[in-house]
C-alpha cells in the first residue's frame, strides 16, 4: 500500500514527536524483499551510542567483508553499507572521536561505498547528522522567528511558529525540496554535509 496510507504514517500524524534528530525514510525496495528487517533507518551501537542510517540509492555488486561485530539482519545493500561504515569507524578510532574527526574519516569511507552506485545517505550518532549526496539531496535550515511554509506536493501550509520555540533551530534534509517558499540548498554530488544542533557546518 502507498506509504501515505500506512498505519505508521497515521501514527506520526497523531503523535507529537519532539526530538533533537529524526531520520525518516520511505523505501523503494530496489534490493531485498519488503520486510521489517529491511526497513530503514538501521540502528547499531558504537562507543556506547546509537548510530542510525538511512540510504536512498542502489549499490551494484556490493558485498563488503564484514566481521562479527557488525552483521546485517536483512538482505539490503543499504544495511551492508551501514555495517561496513560502523566496522571501519570502529577500526579507525580507539576512543570516541570528535565530530570533526568522525567527519574526516567519513569523507574517506563514504566515497568507497558510492563507487558502487548511488549513495545518498543520512547518518547520525545523536550528536551530529551527516548527509552524503551522490545525486539529489537538498537542505533548508529554519530558526526563530519561524514562519509559514507551503508544501510542494499538497495545497497545504504549515506554520512552524506553532510547532517550535524561540531557541529552536532546525535543519531538514530531503531528496528534493519539500516547500515552495523557502530557499533549499543543494548538496553537491560527492559532498558530505555535517549538521550539529540544526546548523549546517562549513566544510
Amino acid at each position: 500500500q502507498p506509504a501515505i496510507d500506512s498505519p505508521v504514517a497515521d501514527l506520526i500524524r497523531r503523535y507529537p514527536i519532539k526530538s533533537r534528530q529524526v531520520i525518516a525514510h520511505i523505501r523503494k525496495a530496489t534490493q531485498g524483499e519488503v520486510s521489517l528487517a529491511n526497513c530503514h533507518p538501521f540502528v547499531r551501537e558504537l562507543w556506547g551510542r546509537y548510530w542510525v542510517m538511512a540510504h536512498n540509492g542502489d549499490l551494484k555488486n556490493y558485498h563488503p567483508r564484514l566481521h562479527a561485530g557488525f552483521k546485517p539482519v536483512g538482505n539490503t545493500d543499504s544495511e551492508r553499507a551501514f555495517c561496513w561504515l560502523m566496522q571501519e569507524l570502529a577500526k579507525s578510532h580507539a576512543d570516541v572521536p570528535s565530530v570533526p574527526e568522525l567527519t574526516l574519516t567519513l569523507r574517506e569511507l563514504m566515497p568507497q561505498i558510492a563507487a558502487h552506485g548511488t549513495f545518498n545517505c543520512l547518518l547520525s550518532n545523536g550528536e551530529a547528522l551527516w548527509a552524503h549526496a551522490s545525486t539529489d539531496l537538498h537542505y533548508v535550515t529554519r530558526e526563530h522567528p519561524f514562519g509559514q511554509a507551503s508544501l510542494r506536493d499538497d495545497d497545504l501550509s504549515v506554520n512552524f511558529a506553532d510547532q517550535a520555540q524561540p531557541g529552536d533551530r532546525v535543519a531538514v534534509v530531503a531528496t528534493l525540496p519539500l516547500t515552495t517558499n523557502e530557499v533549499w540548498t543543494p548538496i553537491p554530488s560527492g559532498a558530505l554535509q555535517v549538521f550539529v544542533d540544526g546548523e549546517a557546518l562549513s566544510s
